[in-house]
């Protein structure tokens, strides 16, 4: 009986410790809460499909997103990526629509992806899926509220980019300050 009960604890044991299917890696949210994204996120790290943008992309000091201006009645929500290159910091917000777990840029701005929120064990990150319109993977990008993951957090991301066929993530510096967060009157001014 004694051996029984310890081959089943080893079995139980390995099941937990085996590495997950891409199915499993790449399942999006069932259904992203979009008061949950509210505020800010930084990027801990990012993969894109086009090696030249790749480059540029690991040029970067920070990027952080923030999200705003929530409308219940119809799942709008301010979306606005501020990207420090070369130590000038870059806005820009776009509305989006969230529907389940993805999200659309309004049909007025012109951008043609879809972004979709896959699943993560990471509590406090969002790991968010860019598809042009052909469906294919342009970038993967890795936030959360904190500047740097636990090592299984970043395990999991990197499986999931190689279950894309992605290059290996840029990963940013969490030494690197973030870009000041931009006042309502700023964000005003730049749409103008």
């Amino acid at each position: 009986m004694f051996v029984c009960a310890v081959a089943l604890l080893c079995l139980v044991s390995v099941s937990h410790s085996a590495p997950l299917s891409c199915e499993d890696l790449l399942r999006p949210l069932d259904q992203l809460n979009p008061h949950h994204l509210k505020g800010r996120w930084a990027l801990v790290a990012g993969s894109l499909s086009d090696p030249a943008y790749l480059e540029r992309f690991k040029r970067r000091n920070s990027t952080s997103i923030d999200f705003s201006s929530f409308s219940n009645a119809t799942s709008s929500v301010s979306y606005t990526p501020s990207v420090d290159a070369g130590g000038k910091c870059h806005y820009h917000t776009h509305n989006v629509s969230v529907e389940g777990s993805v999200f659309t840029f309004d049909v007025r701005e012109q951008v043609n992806l879809t972004v979709t929120f896959l699943r993560t064990s990471c509590p406090d990150c969002l790991v968010m899926r860019y598809d042009n319109e052909s469906k294919k993977v342009e970038r993967l990008l890795l936030f959360s509220r904190r500047r740097e993951l636990e090592q299984k957090e970043m395990e999991e991301v990197n499986a999931q980019m190689e279950c894309l066929s992605m290059p290996p993530p840029a990963i940013m510096d969490p030494n690197k300050e973030l870009c000041p967060e931009q006042s309502v009157s700023d964000s005003a001014a730049a749409q103008t």
